[in-house]
């Protein structure tokens, strides 16, 4: 599978999403992470969909790999935060919280002028 043909396999699979066809999205994300096991992207929207569907073990599952592919990414941070909360796990919630502000200041600090117009 080629970079464009796994990105507009991920594109399709959220359209699905956003549609309400949530068997269609999971089955092309799941395609996605198999022929590309290293797509933070397919994993991330994997773990998000899981998630809104509150199916915890599975967005679990899927978030600690796009994180394990991409560590210093916030947005997987806070997902991870989010999925321990609902586990239940107060401390790997917090944990995950406070790595997602660290990296949301990082950013901060790397581009003030984005933050100031409010662009990041």
């Amino acid at each position: 599978m080629t970079g464009d043909e796994l990105q507009n396999l991920i594109e399709e699979a959220t359209f699905d999403y956003a549609m309400g066809d949530h068997a269609a999205a999971l089955a092309k994300l799941g395609r996605a992470a198999g022929a590309a096991p290293g797509s933070f992207e397919a994993w991330h929207a994997l773990a998000e969909i899981h998630f809104n569907l509150r199916r915890f073990d599975d967005a679990l599952a899927a978030a600690e790999k796009a994180h394990a592919l991409r560590p210093d990414d916030l947005f997987i941070n806070t997902t991870l935060s989010r999925v321990w909360m609902e586990k239940g796990d107060k401390a790997a919630a917090e944990k995950f919280a406070a790595q997602a502000r660290i990296l949301d200041w990082k950013d901060q600090l790397k581009n003030p002028d984005a933050q100031a117009k409010g662009i990041g």
